[in-house]
């Protein structure tokens, strides 16, 4: 085993026999702009009609902070992929020896640079013998809709988002996903951000008043909206400005014509994502009218609302392509990403590679 700058995280493995609890295991990892999630999950049988048990089996589950290298810098992302993954093997009682495969899928992968060097985290932390995996975590968000196959399109609305797609020989395409700068609007921070500024809006004359002032002061437990300034900028982390999406939903649930507005163009923004993809890559064919599989994921989507933002996105894109099957996972974004490793492997070990 390699000797590691951050020998302490491995402390666990002192003592332990080679193989650990003598399975093999892939290591899954969902890393997004809030946390990072590790799944420990056995390798099972690779028989040629075999199919991944449902739900697949997961030995142990671990919770780390944000892994996106452009949120938080690359020394504390990979301490804290390095820590998620240690966690992971310590709950599940085995070491790195037993790991066939790790699938990383993070947010903040968006180019080859940024796969090359996180991969070289993963090696340097790993036996040569482990297949190594990193991609955006769009891909771990679409393989834990389809058990771990690469076909169709997927929608993430967490604190950001982005619209992933993928045909089945291979082709992929995005939409979104550029971060709060460039644009993430329709994200949890995109409705957050929009709320502040209606309330300073309004406040200063400039728009129309709304129930979010009086509904996001008591949130934050502000007297008045010029403190909004100072609570803004005293922390502009992503997910501290997205945490306030529910107080715009119950706002628009209410009646506030504000609020409901911000949340149709959320709405439009989405589905104007999916849209993107799906054209460029031709997922529905030529017509729009075949047939796709729309995986969606994130807290923006959840269908637990009286005004449901997912649904309102599926009934959008589904005047356009009416054939788009939508999913929402019955197993975790770090699940998915295990399929996934464990469907590479498969392919490799039925080639001979």
């Amino acid at each position: 085993m390699k000797r590691d700058r951050n020998e302490g995280i491995w402390d666990f493995e002192h003592g332990m026999p080679p193989q650990g609890g003598g399975q093999d295991l892939i290591l899954g990892l969902d890393g997004g702009t809030t946390s990072t999630v590790c799944i420990c999950m056995p390798v099972f049988s690779f028989t040629d009609n075999s199919l991944p048990p449902d739900p697949p089996p997961v030995l142990a589950h671990a919770v780390a902070g944000c892994s996106n290298h452009n949120s938080v810098g690359e020394t504390a992302a990979k301490e804290t992929l390095e820590r998620v993954m240690a966690d992971a093997l310590f709950k599940a009682g085995s070491t790195r020896s037993a790991v066939r495969a790790v699938c990383l899928a993070v947010s903040g992968v968006n180019h080859p640079t940024d796969q090359q060097r996180i991969l070289s985290w993963l090696r340097a932390m790993f036996p040569n013998d482990v297949k190594c995996f990193v991609h955006n975590d769009a891909v771990a968000a679409m393989a834990s809709g389809t058990m771990g196959k690469l076909h169709g399109c997927v929608l993430i609305a967490g604190t950001g988002t982005i619209a992933y797609g993928y045909t089945e020989d291979g082709r992929e395409a995005r939409a979104s996903g550029a971060g709060p700068v460039l644009g993430d609007w329709g994200s949890g921070y995109g409705i957050a951000a929009m709320a502040l500024t209606s309330v300073i809006r309004a406040y200063d004359g400039r728009g129309p008043q709304t129930m979010l002032t009086s509904r996001i002061l008591h949130e934050l437990e502000l007297s008045s909206p010029d403190e909004l300034i100072g609570w803004t900028y005293a922390d502009p982390s992503w997910a501290r400005i997205a945490a306030l999406v529910p107080v715009v939903v119950s706002c628009a649930e209410a009646g506030d014509e504000v609020a409901n507005g911000i949340l149709l163009d959320a709405v439009q923004e989405l589905a104007s994502s999916i849209k993107a993809v799906v054209c460029r890559l031709g997922l529905c064919g030529e017509d729009g009218k075949g047939s796709c599989p729309l995986v969606m994921v994130g807290g923006v989507l959840q269908a637990n609302k009286k005004w449901d933002i997912g649904k309102e996105v599926i009934s959008c894109i589904s005047k356009e392509f009416p054939g788009m099957l939508p999913i929402r996972p019955k197993v975790e974004p770090a699940v998915g990403a295990a399929l996934l490793a464990w469907n590479i492997l498969k392919k490799q070990s039925q080639s001979g590679g």
